[in-house]
């Protein structure tokens, strides 16, 4: 006798699981728009950590860490529904308030935007440019996307947003005003020479000092690789 019982139902890993109307040309750009998260946060923090190990960079990303586990604990706390449109999107079971995307998204613009502002790294005033005419509207598309592919409503996502700023303005002041001196700390620990993690925040252009250290090293017979 066949079994009866009904298949367990499916569910798709949301990381990168995005709808579209079919046909929908907008729609299919927005959609690749609202997976930017995801490429920041795999494409651009692994790649920093293997080629880079700035301290900078690596705390930025845990500060994105935590501020998408403090929108879980939100979302589980309020359990606002997400707009009807769910339905089709498969997502009625999760909650829709504050939008994780938006808020990572401003977390990441506020951060970028300070970083820039105060010279940090590889980064210049002269920059701000990219900031304002990349990194931004990049932030609020995202934010519209989610609500023009119906995952989100737009307090959702105004609420994501406000809540990233915050907390990006708020771990910015943080990490360069109380973890700041913890740098040389870190980078002389046996986590720090293992994977030879560094700062290089207190140098003004670290492109110049990199370029010209490299030059200078191939002057000297000990950094020479042997092949």
């Amino acid at each position: 006798m066949a079994n009866q019982n009904p298949p367990p139902p499916l569910k798709a890993v949301t990381l990168t699981h995005v709808r579209y109307q079919k046909g929908d040309k907008i729609g299919h750009l927005l959609a690749w728009i609202s997976l930017i998260p995801v490429f920041i946060s795999l494409g651009g923090f692994v790649s920093h950590f293997i080629f880079r190990r700035e301290l900078q960079g690596m705390f930025f990303a845990i500060g994105l860490l935590i501020s998408q586990f403090i929108n879980e604990i939100i979302k589980k706390s309020v359990q606002q529904a997400r707009p009807e449109t769910c339905a089709l999107l498969e997502m009625c079971d999760s909650h829709g308030w504050p939008s994780s995307h938006s808020q990572y998204m401003f977390f990441f613009a506020v951060y970028f935007t300070l970083m820039t502002n105060y010279r940090i790294g590889n980064l210049f005033r002269k920059q701000m440019w990219i900031v304002g005419l990349v990194v931004w509207p990049l932030a609020v598309l995202t934010m519209y996307s989610r609500v023009y592919l119906g995952y989100h409503t737009v307090a959702q996502v105004f609420a994501g947003a406000a809540l990233g700023a915050v907390l990006g303005g708020g771990w910015f002041w943080i990490v360069n005003n109380l973890l700041r001196c913890r740098f040389p700390a870190i980078e002389e620990s046996a986590f720090g020479r293992m994977f030879y993690v560094k700062d290089t925040s207190h140098i003004p252009n670290v492109l110049k000092f990199e370029y010209e250290n490299a030059r200078g090293a191939r002057k000297h017979v000990s950094y020479k690789r042997s092949d």
